[in-house]
Formats: structure tokens, sequence, C-alpha cells
């Protein structure tokens, strides 16, 4: 069905945008498919909820919700609470998972504990109905949160995969796919949308807490920066763009490159020592990332690259238990 042969009174052009884009990328998410959206209750959740339920008979979606309580604050479970009759109302199901406040004390706790608890909410409903073949787990990035990802990451000394953008639609895990569709709007839009459809928003008190790095980079910096240079934000995403694009042309190159200085015994010392140091650190990050689960950063990386060009004997302790070892031939990874 198409969007001239479908009308409701709630129809925007919100829904017609993002509606062009399912239609265009039909491989996004197909139609019939199982929907779990993450939804915090702020701006861009309760948007990407309400738009998407409102399409979802054009495309056969089955709808449900998933909500975390990060008990940050004293009105969470009163929130909770409102986002599960809202959800009522519409008969959306409705799923919610608290958090032991302690557990989750960094930004990335949080952010781990989210997947983990989406993870086994898909599973379940993988599990109750053995029909479903496979769940998409729907989130709402913006292209506003990617701009913010793409500074804290050149902050941190990312590497050029950390630069890219964010990926519209990635395997999670087996039969459950990450899907993003809210990244051709902006942090702006949604509050429109919200606004114009009178979508009701449970606002998180700690996302004005400035000690939260994305917190500051949001209210802040990337506000300053659009004042000094308008249209920032939108250059940035462009330039992410341009940097997934540069980053699988040099995976692929890289790989290549891996695999002319790779044989049974290790990485080949001599050949990798006769590129340049940001082959050297292309090749050893693949190295790497075959055998270890948690990553070096790019300025690791170089130290390494730098190392083993200069001393022809060393080793250095990485991550779970594991250390590389090389000599005048070979370089290689063994348990510590």
């Amino acid at each position: 069905m198409t969007y001239k042969n479908f009308t409701q009174k709630n129809w925007t052009s919100w829904h017609h945008l993002l509606h062009k884009e399912f239609l265009s990328k039909e491989k996004l998410i197909p139609r019939g498919a199982n929907l779990l959206i993450s939804v915090s209750g702020g701006q861009d959740s309760m948007a990407l909820l309400n738009l998407i339920n409102d399409m979802k008979i054009q495309h056969n979606w089955f709808v449900h919700v998933w909500h975390g309580d990060h008990q940050w604050h004293e009105k969470s479970e009163r929130y909770a609470i409102e986002l599960k009759n809202y959800c009522d109302k519409k008969n959306i199901s409705f799923f919610c998972d608290r958090a032991n406040k302690k557990n989750i004390s960094s930004e990335e706790k949080a952010r781990d504990w989210r997947y983990k608890k989406l993870s086994e909410r898909a599973n379940q409903l993988l599990n109750e109905n053995q029909k479903i073949m496979d769940i998409y787990l729907i989130t709402g990035h913006t292209s506003t949160d990617n701009a913010e990802t793409f500074l804290l990451n050149l902050a941190r000394g990312s590497n050029y995969a950390g630069l890219s953008y964010i990926n519209k639609k990635r395997i999670f895990e087996d039969n459950i796919f990450l899907i993003r569709p809210l990244l051709i709007f902006s942090r702006e839009d949604t509050k429109k949308i919200c606004n114009l459809m009178n979508i009701p928003i449970w606002e998180d008190p700690s996302n004005y807490d400035l000690k939260i790095k994305r917190n500051l980079v949001r209210k802040k910096i990337i506000p300053n920066f659009e004042t000094m240079y308008p249209g920032y934000s939108k250059r940035i995403n462009s330039f992410a763009e341009k940097m997934t694009q540069f980053n699988q042309e040099q995976q692929d190159l890289g790989n290549l490159a891996y695999i002319s200085c790779k044989d049974a015994k290790g990485i080949k010392r001599e050949i990798l020592n006769s590129l340049c140091i940001e082959a050297r650190c292309t090749i050893l990050n693949i190295f790497l990332k075959k055998n270890c689960t948690k990553q070096l950063n790019s300025n690791n990386i170089n130290d390494l690259a730098t190392s083993i060009f200069e001393k022809n004997k060393g080793q250095i302790h990485l991550p779970e238990r594991l250390k590389i070892i090389w000599d005048r031939d070979y370089i290689s990874l063994e348990k510590s």
C-alpha cells in the first residue's frame, strides 16, 4: 500500500518522510516484522513510537515496547507506569525492566544494561512464538545523536570506524536486528513532531546533568558550535557519512594487506615494517579484532606499531589475558 492509497487524520509530513524511507529501503524493516521499540519516554523515542505505530497497518508490523527504568530519579517508577498506561490505551504490548542503580553508575554500564535487557526481551518473544522468525529492535537515535557520538569519539582518540555514521541496520545477534530509522531526523525535528502531534513526553531529569559527558556535548558544546557556524551538525553528519565510505574502503584494502602479511605462524614482521605507519596500524587492528573482544584505541595501536617497528623483540600485555609477542620474524598472540 502506498502513501497515496492511505489517509488518516494524524498523517503528517513526518510520517510521509519516514514512510518513503521504508519504501526506498525495503530491507530495513520487512513487511510483517515483529518490532520491539526501545522507549525511554523522551522526545526522540516518543516520536519514534507514534510514527511507527501510525504506519504499522501499512507494513503489517507487530509493535511491542520496551522501557528501561534506570532508577536514576525519584519519579522514574511513576514515569514507567504512565508510559505503560499510554501504551495500553493504544493496545501496544509493553515490557519494562528495572535496573539496580548501583550497577549502572556510568553511561557505558547503563547502555550495556539496556541492550542486555532488550536482548532478553527479544529472545523471550522469539521463544514464546515459534512463528516469529526475526525480531527488529528499534531505537530512537537521530542525526543529532550521530553528531554527538562523532564529537565524543573524536575527543577519545577514536579510529576511522568510531568517526563513521551510525549504522541504520546491523545484526545484533542471531535472528535479532538493530534498526535506527530516525537518523533521517534531528532532535529539533522530533521536538516539532511531538509538539505537532501533542505527544506526551516523560523527560528524565538526569538528561540535564552536565556531569554526564553526552549531556554536556548536547546542551553546551553543539549549541555553541551551531551559533558560531550555523548548520554545523548537518556538516558533521555529512562528514561522518563520508568517513563510513572511507572506512569501508580501508577495511577492504586492509584485509588484502593483512592476508599478504600473515601465515600460520603469525604476521610477518619484515613485510609489516616495510609499510607506512598508517598501514601497519590498520593491519595490527585487523589482527587484534580477529582475536580480542575488547579493542585498543587508535593511540595504543599507534604505540604498538611503533614499538614493533623499532624493537626487534618485545611483548605487550593486552585485555582478556592476552599478550602480543614479536621477534625478528613474526608477530603473534599468546595467553598471559
